[in-house]
C-alpha cells in the first residue's frame, strides 16, 4: 500500500525516535525503534522542520528558500515515505 500525503497535512516525529548528526558516518541519521536511516542533507532539512506545526506545503516553501528546485509534491513523497517507515506521523 503506497501512503499519499497532503500539502495541507501536518507531519511531526514520532515519540521514541531522535534525528542526529553521525560522525562516525558523516552524516544525518534518524533513530528509531526498528533501525537507522541515513539521511542526505535535503532528507535532513524536511525531518528537522517536522514539528507539528507546519504543514507539508509550509515545508516546502521553507525548504525552497534554501535549495533550488524544491518542488511541493517531492516533499510530500518524502514525508510518505518517512510515515510509511514510521519516522513521521501527520495529522490532516
Amino acid at each position: 500500500m503506497t501512503t499519499t500525503v497532503a500539502l495541507d497535512a501536518v507531519p511531526r516525529i514520532r515519540r521514541g525516535v531522535k534525528c542526529t548528526y553521525d560522525q562516525i558516518r558523516s552524516a544525518h541519521v534518524v533513530l528509531f525503534p526498528e533501525g537507522v536511516l541515513v539521511l542526505n542533507e535535503t532528507a535532513a532539512s524536511v525531518v528537522a522542520l517536522c514539528d507539528g506545526v507546519r504543514s507539508v506545503g509550509d515545508i516546502a516553501v521553507v525548504l525552497a528558500d534554501e535549495y533550488a528546485g524544491v518542488e511541493p509534491g517531492d516533499v510530500a513523497s518524502l514525508i510518505a515515505r518517512m510515515v510509511e517507515r514510521r519516522v513521521v506521523d501527520v495529522d490532516g
